[in-house]
């Protein structure tokens, strides 16, 4: 359904609603066509956040199974954990189980799938610090795709140009 709206809104031109209900169904459903076609309008309005490499493919393809993938890896803890205890096994395998859990939390820690936020209104301000009076950075265009850092007051710590910037909460449609 998130698909077919972004075609409409597409079609009547609104790409930032377009762009919204793309980034809603990759957020859901990562896929790579859905990446490009969000690619291919974001470079259409020369919108900035948007790669269109392989790298990034491969990104998507990760966070397509990451859910299945810890699914499968919290599963398999549980079934050892019940096997270990089961058994009664030594110390060594209680040590291979907690190297197991450690590879878990490394998985959980290093691939978790990251928020952007997309900017919801033009002309938003691009600040170096979290306050109206912090020297002015850039200006966003609507529909800018912005990793989120993080989250201070009514302001939002993003990434802009390989740089931290802070843009009002107002402003940005955080997607997780």
């Amino acid at each position: 359904m998130l698909l077919k709206m972004a075609y409409v809104q597409q079609q009547l031109g609104h790409y930032p609603a377009a762009l919204l209900y793309l980034s809603l169904a990759q957020a859901r459903q990562p896929r790579v066509r859905t990446w490009r076609q969000m690619t291919a309008l974001a470079t259409q309005q020369r919108l900035v956040g948007y790669p269109a490499t392989w790298q990034q493919d491969l990104r998507v393809q990760a966070q397509r199974y990451y859910y299945p993938g810890l699914q499968v890896l919290l599963g398999a803890a549980v079934v050892i954990a019940v096997w270990l205890l089961w058994r009664r096994s030594p110390r060594g395998a209680w040590l291979g189980y907690a190297a197991y859990v450690a590879m878990v939390g490394t998985y959980l820690h290093f691939l978790h799938p990251k928020p952007v936020g997309l900017v919801a209104r033009p002309g938003a301000a691009l600040m170096a610090g979290p306050s109206a009076g912090a020297a002015w950075l850039s200006t966003a265009a609507l529909g800018d795709r912005l990793p989120v850092l993080g989250h201070q007051d009514i302001w939002y710590r993003v990434e802009w140009q390989r740089q931290v910037a802070f843009v009002r909460g107002a402003d940005l449609l955080v997607v997780e």
